[in-house]
């Protein structure tokens, strides 16, 4: 873990919750040198007991093999989620996939010896209850060796009761170009059952909202059916990971999802609109915006975490499509890294979102500082406020009133850096 944090540059290691058990789950991670420099790179989540699951994933038209060999899962409960950086096993064809199952047939039957090893009553792991997550270079032929290898030291370091420390290892062993690692909790009822949300996930560039966004794993106590999840993550994934741009692009790879191991016995919920549920349902979105933020504030090279408020729409998709025009325009990111309140680039923006607006009713701020008032500028604008306003702080809210009807959206994004040429311009270098 040291070599990592040291790695990371000026990254600073702060502001985390203290993640620290949950029943039904195992973590383990390990460097299998899939970096040309010692790290954790391999992370290994296990369900002794299985847990139900959900997920959201890409909707690029070009998916990842780990994508594929996911979305072919049949089984209702998942015992393995493996998840290896540095390459994604995108563009790799049938020899990829090939790889996957090669890697899950010899994990299947370590763990089934584990299980027989450790379990009063062991069940066979099969390799159809073993899902994987893959981030890293497309195009480059998978590791499999380098990982089958690791796969009996990482089993043998099977931990069954977690830490905040295992979790940081966690978080930091999916980590590409991230600086920081995206750790996040909550803790809340289901009916009168205490349950935990615990989160992590990766991303820092490519990223832009189309289903899923980045890879974000969730894991619960609660006791929730595969369809109350997936009901649950749909609901919650659009103003969260779905909220979230770094530089306009969606990666092959994208995919956030949700385990439930259940050892928490709650009262069985059929309907997520229940009473019960709502507490559960507000706590995931928390958890999630809490991912998803940080994400967006690690966007690769950014100095500014941005805002971006479209208030008063017709529709919620128009709210949307402003709010996304304004945060994946490089004018304005580039503006805003160089610190000038530009805000007729904010103006074109929400111009080429092809929404219809009336521009007597348009209304723009930077923070608190009013700049167009009923499409006219601002009688109290003063540009030196809005230039100490970009210079000093670190968060950027540009709020955006319509003025045409009800509906709001919210997107996060970050500033676009001479540090984001450096970072893609290097990346495999």
């Amino acid at each position: 873990m040291e070599n990592f944090i040291y790695s990371s540059g000026d990254s600073k290691m702060i502001d985390f919750q203290d993640l620290d058990h949950i029943d039904g789950l195992s973590i383990s991670t390990i460097s299998a040198n899939l970096y040309n420099k010692f790290r954790d790179d391999l992370v290994m989540f296990y369900f002794r007991d299985g847990a139900n699951h959900a997920s959201v994933y890409t909707q690029s038209k070009i998916v990842s093999e780990n994508i594929k060999w996911n979305l072919n899962l049949k089984s209702k409960k998942i015992k393995i989620l493996l998840v290896n950086t540095r390459n994604a096993n995108a563009f790799t064809g049938a020899k990829g996939f090939q790889s996957l199952k090669e890697i899950a047939d010899e994990l299947s039957s370590g763990l089934t010896k584990k299980q027989i090893e450790d379990e009063d009553k062991p069940e066979k792991v099969s390799s159809g209850e073993i899902m994987f997550g893959c981030t890293g270079t497309i195009g480059e032929e998978f590791p499999k060796e380098k990982i089958k290898r690791c796969l009996p030291q990482l089993i043998n370091k099977i931990r069954y009761t977690q830490n905040k420390l295992i979790w940081m290892k966690a978080a930091l062993g999916i980590m590409t170009t991230d600086l920081k690692p995206k750790l996040a909790m909550e803790e809340c009822k289901i009916a009168n059952s205490k349950v935990k949300i615990y989160g992590i996930a990766k991303g820092s560039g490519m990223i832009f909202p189309n289903m899923a966004t980045t890879l974000g794993y969730i894991f619960t106590d609660a006791d929730l059916s595969n369809e109350i999840l997936q009901k649950l993550l749909k609901k919650n994934i659009e103003t969260t990971f779905n909220a979230i741009s770094c530089d306009g692009d969606t990666s092959t790879n994208d995919m956030v999802t949700i385990f439930s191991t259940s050892k928490i016995k709650n009262k069985k919920i059929k309907n997520i609109n229940s009473e019960e549920i709502k507490d559960f349902d507000q706590a995931l979105h928390s958890v999630l915006l809490n991912l998803a933020k940080r994400i967006a504030a690690d966007g690769e090279g950014a100095s500014k975490f941005v805002k971006v408020e479209v208030n008063k729409c017709k529709t919620q998709e128009d709210a949307k499509r402003i709010a996304f025009s304004i945060a994946n325009s490089p004018l304005v990111k580039t503006a805003i890294a160089g610190r000038d309140p530009n805000w007729g680039r904010i103006v074109m923006a929400i111009g080429k979102a092809n929404v219809d607006i009336n521009i007597n009713k348009l209304s723009i701020k930077l923070g608190n500082i009013k700049i167009i008032e009923k499409g006219q500028l601002s009688k109290s604008y003063i540009e030196d406020d809005a230039s100490v306003y970009m210079k000093e702080e670190k968060k950027i809210d540009i709020i955006v009133d319509i003025n045409v009807g009800k509906k709001n959206f919210i997107a996060y994004t970050m500033d676009l850096t001479k540090k984001y040429i450096e970072i893609n311009s290097d990346y495999r270098t």
